[in-house]
């Protein structure tokens, strides 16, 4: 093999960390793949972070004890992250997106890689600490965010249904109260989740909290804790929800008038600094 020059070691390891968030590659591989020493893979692992850090790109981290290596997170600072959000809010304000109901349409938005893949990262970065087996979402509007979230995280995508399917195998099911006050039913797979794991749920829309909570109570079942709850967005109204210690990126306020204009806004929560 023709000896490999630095930069297109360097190129080829951002590649792989970056296509594998927050999965751990020990050195001893990419010594082998790259002929090289490990102490020449330490000082280009040490260019990769600083590289990052310098250009706001998230972390190269060196993870310590048996098991580590070096793992890469897509951490967005929370002003990029208000940035982001800001340029949502003022894209989906207005009254072109009211629908009947108080709802804003913004399935297109849903289904833009790059936004839901940003948004996912930001979302991720408030919960890389908690450590999740798993991240939970509701079929159907939520799972492009929610996979997103999972493939930041690096862990797998779990998704609830309305009914059970015949493929799935064995499911749990349970009755919730909906947003809107139906009794509705929720399934998962016996097979999706296991005992004293620990779940993320992600979705699209909060307005009651009704879902988040069934999800909440599905998660029971299965004697799964619950870590955190995130959404793309939360109406203001109710200000009571059925659940707390949620995260939403965005907050929406709906004004009647003819026609009814949405105001959205960044949550409270990402104004504020992380060490505030």
């Amino acid at each position: 093999m023709d000896k490999i020059r630095r930069n297109e070691r360097m190129s080829a390891m951002m590649r792989m960390l970056a296509g594998a968030p927050n999965r751990i590659f020990t050195l001893s591989s990419f010594c082998e793949m790259f002929g090289s020493a490990k102490s020449t893979m330490s000082e280009d692992v040490d260019l990769l972070r600083e590289t990052c850090r310098s250009f706001d790109l998230g972390e190269v981290e060196t993870v310590t004890g048996a098991a580590g290596g070096v793992r890469y997170r897509p951490l967005v600072s929370r002003e990029k992250a208000r940035e982001t959000i800001a340029e949502l809010c003022r894209e989906l304000s207005g009254s072109g997106r009211v629908l009947p109901g108080g709802f804003l349409y913004y399935s297109d938005i849903l289904s833009t890689p790059d936004i839901v893949n940003r948004m996912g990262e930001i979302i991720a970065t408030e919960y890389y600490d908690r450590m999740p087996d798993f991240v939970l979402t509701m079929e159907t509007k939520g799972i492009p965010v929610a996979f997103a979230t999972a493939n930041a995280l690096g862990v797998p995508l779990v998704i609830a249904r309305h009914s059970s399917k015949v493929y799935e195998g064995s499911a749990v099911n349970i009755n919730y109260v909906s947003g809107s006050g139906n009794i509705e039913m929720m399934s998962l797979s016996r097979r999706a989740v296991r005992e004293n794991q620990k779940a993320l749920i992600v979705d699209d829309f909060l307005r009651g909290g009704g879902t988040a909570k069934g999800m909440v109570e599905l998660m029971r079942e299965f004697n799964v804790e619950v870590t955190g709850m995130a959404f793309v967005m939360a109406t203001v109204a109710p200000e009571k929800k059925r659940v707390s210690g949620e995260k939403a990126l965005m907050t929406l306020t709906v004004e009647d008038g003819d026609p009814a204009v949405a105001s959205v806004r960044p949550s409270d929560w990402l104004m504020k600094d992380r060490d505030e």
